[in-house]
């Protein structure tokens, strides 16, 4: 079986932007790229999970999620195996909502990963409750909102998802 790191998106991969719309607004986060490739190079997928309420609540639609997202990826330059997301509302939330496992269950069987074997890297509780409900390690990165996160009960911490990558390089 198969090994990835998952990442949250908004906040942890690119500057948080309250319900990003607009793909002129996605800044990935600088280095970003770079440390993708390497994790790549090392033989880990790489795999986005993200929440996208907005698509629910109406705050944005679906195409402009896949245009912010289509931004996002060639700002990465193309540096992402998959990615899933889930539109679900908080107020109504299936098992894909983070903190629920339901995209990295999917993410298992579509890949042939072994979710031990994985890491969940984002910026808020509901990511690092995810990763470990699912029984990955996890990093919680200071960007985004994770500067406001408390105690998350995450594995590591980082300052960003460079910093991430090289925890996760160094601990096989």
């Amino acid at each position: 079986m198969k090994r990835a790191v998952f990442f949250d998106r908004d906040g942890t991969l690119m500057e948080e932007v309250c319900y990003c719309s607009d793909p002129r607004l996605v800044r990935a986060i600088p280095g970003a790229s770079g440390a993708l490739k390497k994790l790549g190079a090392a033989g880990w997928q790489r795999v986005i999970i993200t929440n996208q309420s907005g698509i629910a609540s109406g705050k944005i639609t679906l195409e402009q999620y896949q245009a912010v997202q289509a931004e996002l990826a060639r700002q990465l330059d193309e540096a992402i195996d998959a990615v899933y997301f889930c539109p679900d509302s908080a107020q109504a939330p299936t098992p894909r909502r983070k903190p629920g496992i339901g995209m990295l269950t999917e993410a298992s069987a579509d890949h042939g990963l072994d979710l031990a074997a994985c890491w969940m890297v984002g910026d808020r509780d509901l990511d690092i409750r995810c990763g470990k409900s699912a029984g990955c390690r996890t990093i919680l990165v200071r960007t985004g909102y994770g500067h406001e996160q408390v105690e998350t009960g995450a594995d590591f911490q980082a300052s960003d998802v460079i910093e991430a990558v090289d925890i996760i390089l160094s601990h096989p």
